[in-house]
């Protein structure tokens, strides 16, 4: 497979970063990342991972765990 295609895309910097020293942990460059996501999607036929628009009770729960807001349990608990 030939690559002599170029894709531009303009991302925040400091997720750059980041995401490089993921790779490359990994082994990867970010143009690999890039074509394995986009191998992906033609594999799924769509984006890979699941997409939704939080409902309003999921929205207060993700507030109220950033906020350390709620009831506490112990994992004990949990597994009870």
């Amino acid at each position: 497979m030939s690559l002599d295609a170029t894709v531009r895309a303009r991302v925040d910097n400091n997720l750059k970063k980041d995401v490089e020293h993921i790779f490359d942990e990994l082994g990867i460059n970010t143009s690999q990342a890039i074509n394995m996501f986009l191998k992906r999607v033609k594999y799924e036929n769509g984006i890979p991972f699941e997409l939704k628009i939080p409902n309003d009770k999921t929205i207060q729960a993700m507030d109220e765990a950033k906020n350390l807001i709620g009831e506490e349990t112990t994992l004990e608990e949990l597994t009870k």
